[in-house]
């Protein structure tokens, strides 16, 4: 017992020495590190603590190659634990890279060493959880494809091993794959499954999050804002209650969205004096405030500037600005529809003026108004003008001519078959 109540006690020096002194800490986790833990109980949890300990090391100094080498270098002594401890161990060490910026590559590769490792250990369900990791850090790197095709193995293998919890995990990144490639219909089946194979099987608060947090996505797709103002509301409770900040914060961002695109104002300013609002206060709720009051005043360019002053809390979410991108479109058209609907002609310099746009950008919009059949005109570029026509009254005997059209040409096609029938 001696050696080991000497490494522990090395351990709690290190341990004070981090910060202070962190290559002193770090020479002192290596020498315990080097020796055969051997296999009494306070030897392996000195092991173990070290390595934690150096790795948390490794990643208070950001330093990702050695601790990319730390996982590398200390598999061969993990073989000897226990499955569970050493998947424990392997995790923990993984998920020191995360708060480490710009190392999803390495994360990568790492992974995939590690997944060899497994495969070569015959270690299935620590291949399984790595293989669900790199799905994840295929989605961060937007390799879409990569994901699909290792989520297709993974459901297969884990449907007929009937992993039901390790399936739901699958299941909801498959969803959010097809969500982020645009595909919704296929994102919202493979969530359907997710939750039904959540039904039968006790679901962790945080992944029972994850699926409402995706279910408030997909219905905003589909603009039920109120529905998914609902599920953000589960969601942001779930990650709350796990001290998930950032995924928290996220939860309460596209809360404030969906009241902005319901355009409910007053509900933007009752939720950001919230209790969860004060403790999630930062830039990123301060820029849905500035979304919130530039849409609530109708100004393009208050919207313009909240966008520019927080690029990066507003930009860096795909969800955010893909319906922010959406919003200004509708603001920009319900601007330009009033300020041109007292006119039969107008210069479109006029109409940039008055809604403080460039007019290039305004000559776009109103083409694509005029294509939508929001507007009916044409834009005469040679005078720098937007002609307006009065709404003619559609024709019924038009449409009833065509639809008398439609089925003597269906007639005249069976009889063709049927003639070409008898030929034969």
């Amino acid at each position: 017992m001696a050696p080991a109540t000497d490494n522990a006690k090395r351990i709690e020096e290190a341990q004070k020495l981090a910060k202070s002194e962190p290559a002193n800490a770090e020479a002192i986790y290596q020498e315990v590190l080097s020796k055969d833990p051997g296999s009494s109980d306070a030897a392996v949890k000195n092991f173990e603590t070290a390595l934690v300990g150096l790795g948390e090391l490794y990643r208070d100094q950001k330093k990702v190659n050695e601790l990319a080498e730390l996982v590398r270098q200390t598999r061969s002594v993990l073989s000897s634990f226990a499955k569970a401890k050493t998947a424990k161990l392997v995790r923990q060490l993984l998920d020191l890279f995360t708060t480490i910026p710009n190392t999803t590559d390495t994360q990568i590769s790492v992974t995939k060493s590690c997944i060899e490792w497994a495969i070569s250990e015959r270690r299935g369900f620590l291949r399984q959880n790595l293989e669900t990791r790199l799905v994840s850090l295929y989605m961060q790197k937007q390799s879409y494809y990569d994901a699909l095709t290792l989520i297709n193995s993974l459901l297969k293998e884990l449907k007929r091993l009937d992993d039901k919890l390790v399936l739901v995990e699958v299941q909801l990144l498959e969803s959010r794959v097809y969500h982020a490639l645009g595909n919704v219909p296929k994102g919202r089946a493979a969530l359907t499954s997710a939750r039904t194979s959540a039904a039968s099987v006790y679901t962790p608060p945080l992944l029972q999050a994850g699926l409402d947090m995706q279910s408030g996505m997909l219905h905003a797709e589909d603009k039920d804002f109120n529905t998914a103002f609902s599920y953000f509301i589960e969601a942001m409770e779930g990650y709350h209650s796990q001290d998930e900040a950032q995924k928290a914060t996220s939860a309460l961002q596209y809360m404030l969205l969906c009241k902005i695109m319901l355009n409910l104002g007053d509900d933007v300013t009752s939720l950001m004096t919230s209790k969860q609002a004060i403790k999630y206060a930062g830039k990123n709720l301060d820029a849905m405030k500035a979304v919130a009051r530039a849409h609530t005043n109708r100004s393009l360019e208050e919207y313009e500037t909240a966008l520019s002053d927080y690029r990066y809390e507003l930009g860096s979410d795909r969800f955010i600005s893909n319906h922010l991108r959406r919003l200004y479109d509708a603001m920009l058209e319900q601007n330009l529809i009033k300020v041109i609907e007292p006119f039969s002609r107008v210069e479109i310099d006029h109409v940039a003026k008055m809604v403080g746009l460039d007019t290039q950008q305004v000559e776009r919009k109103l083409s694509q108004m005029i294509l939508d059949k929001v507007i009916i005109g044409v834009l005469d570029q040679g005078a720098g003008c937007l002609i307006v026509y009065d709404e003619a009254e559609r024709d019924q005997g038009y449409d009833a001519a065509l639809e008398t059209i439609e089925k003597l040409s269906s007639v005249v096609d069976v009889l063709y078959t049927n003639q070409a029938s008898l030929l034969e």
